[in-house]
């Protein structure tokens, strides 16, 4: 083309057309690779991260608060609420990088150390319409929450400091493989292992960590010679309610979308609740003619760990029957086995979450069908798939193999190091008074 003095005009407008091609081809990649933000999906998504910091802090404190004797009521609710401050701090540091990025079969690798790459605008695959942001801070209130269900089951009897260090150690070692192996791409997720929102990186991992931990430190000076009644069962029915309606975060959340996947694992939530509750309380009142108000809270809560890993997989006939189940076996779990085996795991870590978590796990292989999922293929062993219950037992298998190994090696460091046992006065007289120099009037 002949240039003349209207020339840079031309160019001008041939220079506008280039750069607004350019911009629509930028445009469109950038739609590609980073799908649009859904405002739905975000909002229900920050209000389940807030409901499950809820079953931390106040609900478990409340609930175990209320179990142990007035002398030690201070010292499991610190634990509680120190845990939360740490395992914050632990997720940022290295959790989410470990248990949620890209790895090897076992664990995550070092691309997020520090929460690095986290930024405003990134998402994560596994939750393409939320920030990165508040699906990292979902996925820490999981990893805050764990940890803390474990001081349970040595209620009354470790030092703070060595609490503290096993926690802090555990939660490296044992929590991030494990969720890695389960939702990070890993292990036990390409066999082809369900679990919606924890039952075997939750609570089969905290009720196995717990009983180790009961087997190390021993039992609790005069247990079986003297009772251990609750000081204040109120507290532990409000930590208990306080623990239900945050489940709600924690099950219907790991849809990590307000669709109607998160509406029917709502929806078989309460309904396996409310069913392992009246199994938990039938079969303690047919056996030791009362029901009585820990039976019952304790059922509630076996039966909201039980749904756990089945809550996006199943229908609300699944969830009543994995409700009675786990109601019925977990109450033997916690008084009839326990006492016979004779360990100590003070407030039932094991009994409750431990097994509750194992028969949500292996009954999810049973109940899971394509009817939630939306898939083609039959999923669970109603849809006629046998072999996803073999998978599940598989997979909890590893959980409670790799979860006692490692916690016992970390129990019996923790203890050559700085000792785990407070000393036999202090176990006398509380932990409120001698490990904190407070106490409740």
């Amino acid at each position: 083309m002949k240039l003349t003095e209207k020339s840079p005009g031309v160019l001008a407008r041939l220079g506008a057309v280039a750069i607004l091609a350019m911009a629509f081809a930028t445009g469109a990649r950038a739609e590609e690779a980073s799908p649009e933000l859904s405002a739905g999906d975000t909002a229900w998504m920050m209000t389940a991260t807030a409901l499950v910091l809820l079953m931390t802090i106040p609900g478990l404190a409340l609930f175990y608060g209320g179990m142990v004797r007035k002398m030690n009521v201070l010292a499991i609710t610190m634990q509680c609420f120190a845990i939360c401050c740490l395992a914050t701090i632990i997720w940022m540091v290295a959790g989410y990088s470990l248990s949620l990025s890209e790895g090897n079969a076992f664990i995550g690798g070092f691309g997020k150390l520090f929460l690095a790459g986290v930024t405003m605008d990134s998402v994560h695959e596994l939750a393409p319409t939320i920030p990165e942001s508040v699906f990292m801070t979902f996925q820490m209130t999981f990893f805050i929450i764990t940890p803390a269900l474990i001081v349970g089951a040595f209620a009354d009897r470790m030092k703070f400091s060595a609490m503290l260090w096993f926690m802090g150690l555990w939660l490296i070692l044992v929590y991030s493989p494990v969720a890695h192996m389960v939702w990070g791409g890993g292990l036990m997720g390409e066999m082809g292992v369900l679990d919606f929102a924890g039952g075997t990186v939750v609570h089969i991992n905290a009720g196995v960590a717990g009983l180790m931990a009961a087997l190390v430190l021993g039992k609790r000076s005069g247990y079986g010679k003297r009772p251990f009644p609750p000081h204040n069962l109120v507290y532990s029915i409000i930590g208990a309610s306080l623990l239900w309606v945050g489940w709600f975060g924690f099950n219907a959340g790991s849809a990590v979308a307000a669709d109607g996947r998160a509406g029917m694992a709502m929806a078989v939530t309460q309904i396996a609740t409310a069913a392992a509750a009246l199994g938990w309380m039938f079969a303690e009142w047919l056996l030791k003619g009362k029901p009585s108000v820990l039976g019952i809270v304790s059922g509630a809560v076996a039966g909201l760990v039980a749904i756990t890993p089945a809550a996006g997989f199943v229908l609300p006939g699944g969830a009543l029957v994995i409700g009675v189940v786990a109601g019925v076996v977990c109450f033997f779990a916690s008084t009839s086995i326990k006492n016979a085996l004779g360990y100590d795991d003070s407030l039932d870590v094991w009994g409750v979450h431990g097994v509750g978590g194992i028969v949500g796990a292996v009954l999810t292989g049973v109940f899971a069908t394509m009817a939630v999922t939306g898939g083609e293929d039959p999923v669970g062993l109603i849809d006629g798939n046998a072999g996803q219950v073999m998978t599940q037992i598989i997979g909890v298998v590893i959980t409670v193999i790799y979860c006692a190994i490692v916690s016992f090696i970390l129990l019996k460091v923790v203890d050559l190091a700085i000792g785990l046992r407070v000393d036999e006065a202090a176990e006398r007289d509380g932990l409120d008074l001698a490990l904190h120099g407070e106490t409740v009037q």
